[in-house]
């Protein structure tokens, strides 16, 4: 059983993510620190912290709502990205990676919505 979110693999994926897409918002230009590159930063913060969070909730019905948090949060994330890729901010193929991790975090998490 597991005792702390910690030990969750969607929250290990969601901090990987999160450091991908610091990384990749390295390069945007400085002109979007407060727009895009901030907005996109936030929403994979959010996926990681949502997880975390719901996790400590005493109820499963809390988690769950916590967890669809999430699942909004990454399509935040993915719909950014795209705004990204298409302004010629982030290369087709690294937009492509981190939209296949958003994915893979986005079924893991459905999967654990219906476990609850």
């Amino acid at each position: 059983t597991i005792k702390n979110f910690k030990e969750l693999e969607i929250w290990k994926k969601g901090m990987e993510l999160v450091k991908i897409v610091y990384i990749i918002t390295e390069i945007f230009p400085d002109k979007e620190i407060y727009g895009l590159t901030s907005q996109i930063r936030r929403s994979a913060v959010s996926v990681p912290s949502n997880i975390s969070e719901g996790f400590k909730r005493r109820y499963s019905k809390e988690f769950k709502q916590f967890l669809n948090v999430a699942l909004g949060s990454l399509a935040e994330l993915e719909t950014q990205l795209i705004i990204a890729k298409e302004l010629g901010y982030l290369d087709n193929a690294k937009a492509d990676e981190v939209i296949d991790l958003i994915e893979d975090i986005n079924r893991m998490t459905s999967g654990l919505i219906r476990k609850l």
